[in-house]
């Protein structure tokens, strides 16, 4: 027992347990895609959600771009909020995190944002992540 670390708990949700254990079964290991940005979840004005008929009113804000990323010769900037990738909604960092796991790696992929207030397509081709984030 780690003084100080009693009743501390950590959970995963199930169907991100379940998804990790089939592809461990299924190839060995977790394929991620990176795009080389930093975000924050952030809400998107309800007008414009609505006039760009998006089906969430959050998405991830660009907080940073990495130089040389999938994400910078994508055209992507910093202020720029990811409402879409790979035809889906993106309402939160977990969202854009999930759309990045092995089906996307080398394929460009669409990628909708707002920057300001117009809606831009884009199109990124994710790459396997680099490097190990810890």
């Amino acid at each position: 027992v780690i003084q100080g670390a009693q009743g501390l708990a950590f959970a995963v949700a199930i169907n991100t347990a379940k998804f990790v254990a089939g592809r461990l079964i299924r190839d060995g290991r977790i394929r991620r895609g990176w795009i080389g940005v930093a975000g924050q979840n952030v809400g998107v004005h309800r007008r414009l959600a609505r006039a760009y008929g998006l089906v969430q009113d959050s998405g991830v804000l660009v907080v940073s771009v990495e130089p040389n990323s999938p994400a910078q010769r994508a055209g992507l900037r910093e202020r720029d909020i990811i409402v879409s990738i790979g035809g889906k909604a993106v309402a939160a960092v977990d969202d854009l995190h999930r759309s990045l796991v092995d089906d996307g790696i080398g394929i460009s992929l669409p990628l909708i944002v707002l920057r300001g207030t117009d809606r831009l397509e884009l199109h990124i081709v994710p790459i396997e992540q680099p490097h190990a984030v810890l």
